[in-house]
């Protein structure tokens, strides 16, 4: 599971998102119009705003590693994992004040 996207995050840090990942709902989902602007946009808000973010993938099912791998790369994030159709991925707010989450 470890694609090398998540090698930068600390072991204590990594296994705590992955614990709190398990418990998030899916904030966001990959339909037919797969990663159009708006949803990129979307994730770097959600991204932004709660920092730990959980995908679910309704389409491109087949793609999903690759595609992934593409979300983390292009909004800057650390694959925390991927399970079946879920995917759970963690950008630390640039402003300290925000963080939600500490490491």
């Amino acid at each position: 599971m470890s694609d090398g996207l998540n090698a930068k995050l600390p072991g204590p840090l990594l296994r705590r998102l992955k614990s709190m990942g398990q418990l998030l709902p899916p904030t966001l989902m990959i339909g037919k119009q797969g990663l159009s602007p708006e949803f990129m946009r979307s994730l770097d808000a959600e991204l932004e705003g709660r920092e730990l973010v959980k995908i679910k993938f309704t389409a491109f099912k087949a793609e999903k590693k690759e595609l992934v791998k593409k979300l983390a790369l292009d909004s800057s994030s650390h694959l925390v994992m991927r399970v079946g159709n879920v995917a759970v991925l963690y950008r630390q707010n640039s402003d300290a004040a925000k963080r939600r989450i500490s490491g």
